[in-house]
């Protein structure tokens, strides 16, 4: 599973997303079965993350350095 994403659309959400910017995606079986993802965005305050459409995002493979930093940089 790709553990992060690429904002691509953030028209709904101004304030919780930034275009550009990578997100962490938690796994989330039943929100992906209905075309949305689990995403830890700017709000900070939950820490389970918020659902969105899968369409804002696209999924990116990053290496493994890079996954390690964004993780504790987010925890």
């Amino acid at each position: 599973m790709n553990k992060f994403v690429l904002c691509i659309n953030n028209a709904s959400n101004p304030a919780s997303l930034i275009v550009g910017k990578v997100y962490r995606r938690l796994p989330d079986p039943e929100a992906e079965s209905h075309n949305m993802y689990r995403i830890v965005d700017e709000d900070k305050s939950e820490p389970d993350g918020y659902l969105y459409p899968a369409s804002m995002f696209v999924l990116i493979e990053l290496p493994e350095i890079a996954e390690r930093a964004l993780t504790t940089a987010n925890a």
